[in-house]
């Protein structure tokens, strides 16, 4: 195939599709393949501030700004259809250009996307937009209202491991909240976050979403350094986490970060061992273990140690690395060849610090996906928490079992840690499973199972994992200013009483 007969996707800018103003296109690659499956323009500053100056204007429109909550939530209800309707076609997309399987993305991914959309819309009818504080009598009669406001221009900056949900983990909220926005989606994955965007132009005013396709250095710096933006969103990694964030303190702006993780989960001596050891490897394994909130550290007591190898190594050998269009396929390919020989390179550091392989740890190659690139299911054992593979964030499926003697030492070795985005514990004692929670240093803390999202709890994390939370009226909060309205019912002016005690001659 010749990039002559490939399909493009240019930027989405007030309304309409805009190219790159430069005539840049890059090649999006399918990870399954290794083949160029399509080309997206590739934006620059010019194209940023062209949509940012959108953006800005759509949101000086009060028609937009201060849209009644029920009428804004018939805008999101809208949206949910839209993706309903379009679920065929963006899962096509969403599993070409991220190497999502076709099980996943048609059964979890798109439809706790329209949730998400039906769960803000309902929201932001009862949210507390407008809250009216009681009357004070001392020092004076002041009426007071605390007002909820939008923030303005968003920089919505996502990831490429689940781009529609984390499109609309910012989208929604966002324009629940009243605000315009400027998509950067990831420049591995743009096309099915494209697609979604000039789709919702057929609901959203011009202006108030548009998606600008590039790399971070330069259509994100230039997101976080514009003037005119407000407020960022970002996911990704921590040091890039940490750029962004130095970049938007000279113009002061808001952030959301959500970033790495290395979620411990505690196996406690009364745990379902077969539980355990189908979602342990759910925890690891979904997405080929590319997801923030996996479940990367197991530590397990030493009464159930031996038992519960046994039973990971046999769940681990029904796991099929394939093709990720069969419905049959529970790992798909890692995101490019340079990530996938990072993660080997961490398997092979795990090696080298005396972790022993229990299982995987290899690159396979799947038939007539010759260009993608695929590694095993790996768990290492004898993992001590200060090797590289129970301390960094390897973003692959590997797993580090660490051996705990007791409750202490378990619930040690899980907050030794920078991050804190998730962690868990497998428990047939549910009061204290959810008594030794609150010990844990964590934004979200599952028990008995993994990846246990919805779209109306929020999820975020402690320490170096971000700041802020996203998913349900809890994301709302992020993207609104809070303002406060004191009237004075007083007429005379003989009787201001704050007036008197700063001059007390006033008057006489």
């Amino acid at each position: 195939m010749t990039t002559n007969t490939l399909v493009n996707y240019p930027h989405i800018i007030n309304g309409k599709a805009a190219p790159s103003l430069s005539g840049e296109t890059m090649n999006v690659v399918n990870p399954a393949s290794g083949e160029v499956i399509s080309t997206a323009s590739l934006g620059g500053v010019e194209d940023v501030d062209t949509a940012v100056q959108a953006a800005k204007q759509a949101f000086a429109n009060k028609a937009w700004r201060d849209m009644p909550p029920e009428e804004r939530s018939k805008i999101l209800y809208r949206c949910a259809h839209v993706v309903a309707e379009n679920a065929a076609e963006l899962i096509s997309l969403e599993i070409a250009c991220s190497g999502a399987t076709i099980t996943r993305a048609s059964n979890m991914d798109i439809p706790a996307v329209v949730d998400l959309w039906m769960n803000l819309a309902e929201s932001i009818k009862t949210y507390p937009l407008l809250d009216n504080l009681p009357p004070r009598l001392l020092p004076e009669q002041w009426h007071t209202q605390v007002i909820k406001e939008p923030i303005g221009v968003c920089g919505l900056i996502t990831a490429w491991n689940f781009p529609l949900l984390l499109f609309s983990w910012k989208v929604g909220p966002a324009l629940a909240a009243g605000n315009t926005m400027v998509v950067k989606p990831s420049e591995l994955t743009p096309t099915s976050s494209i697609r979604l965007t000039e789709l919702l132009q057929q609901v959203l005013p011009p202006g108030v979403l548009n998606i600008v396709n590039g790399t971070g250095p330069i259509v994100g710096n230039a997101l976080c350094s514009h003037p005119d933006v407000d407020k960022i969103s970002f996911t990704g990694s921590g040091n890039t986490g940490r750029h962004i964030q130095k970049t938007c303190a000279d113009t002061f702006k808001r952030c959301t970060m959500e970033l790495g993780g290395k979620g411990p989960s505690i196996v406690m001596a009364d745990a379902n061992l077969d539980m355990v050891a189908q979602g342990a490897l759910f925890g690891v394994f979904m997405n080929a273990g590319q997801a923030c909130e996996s479940s990367t550290r197991l530590l397990v007591h030493e009464s159930v140690y031996d038992e519960l190898l046994e039973k990971l190594v046999n769940r681990t050998n029904d796991i099929v690395v394939g093709d990720p269009t069969n419905p049959s396929t529970s790992m798909g390919p890692m995101s490019t060849p340079e990530h996938c020989q990072k993660v080997l390179n961490y398997i092979k550091s795990g090696v080298d610090e005396g972790a022993k392989l229990l299982c995987g740890g290899r690159e396979v190659q799947v038939q007539n996906l010759e260009g993608g690139h695929y590694i095993e299911p790996t768990i290492f054992v004898d993992v001590t928490n200060d090797m590289r593979i129970a301390r960094e964030e390897i973003f692959g499926p590997v797993l580090s079992v660490i051996k705990f003697s007791s409750t202490e030492e378990a619930l040690k070795i899980a907050n030794d840690s920078n991050y804190g985005l998730s962690a868990g514990i497998w428990s047939g004692d549910l009061v204290n499973a959810q008594i030794l929670a609150r010990e844990l240093r964590a934004g979200s803390i599952w028990i008995n199972d993994w990846h246990m999202l919805r779209t109306d709890a929020p999820f975020g994390g402690y320490k170096q994992s971000g700041y802020g939370r996203e998913l349900g009226r809890y994301s709302i909060d992020g993207y609104l200013e809070t303002k406060t309205v004191n009237t004075s019912f007083e007429r005379q002016p003989e009787k201001k009483i704050m007036h008197r005690l700063a001059y007390p001659t006033l008057g006489q």
